[in-house]
């Protein structure tokens, strides 16, 4: 099995060494990478606790109640669209932390 050759720009690899402080440019693009994704694990977590703190639970418990009625007016627009982004934000959670599996 070969490796592909990827050619990094020098701009690209100049950014990368400041970011990172690392010169090899497939170290410093891990790094990068890296710090990328944990970024966005944070954002999504965030989000995922704002929607656990409106609800009081979190989506398993939420998508429960929602399915068993009790959570108040659950067809409303504003309910669906927080079942919605909350659900999509818990699979972008497990996306990021599948990636990250992946990215060590």
């Amino acid at each position: 099995m070969s490796a592909e050759m990827v050619v990094i720009p020098k701009s690209t690899h100049n950014v990368l060494r400041r970011l990172t402080g690392e010169s090899r440019p497939d170290i410093a693009l891990s790094m990068a990478l890296k710090s990328l994704i944990h970024l966005r694990i944070e954002a999504v977590q965030a989000n995922l606790a704002a929607y656990e703190k409106k609800y009081g639970m979190d989506f398993p418990a939420f998508e429960k109640a929602w399915q068993d009625g009790k959570i108040e007016d659950p067809y409303s627009y504003p309910v669906e669209m927080d079942y919605m982004e909350w659900e999509a934000a818990v699979s972008d959670l497990e996306e990021l932390q599948d990636i990250l599996k992946w990215q060590a």
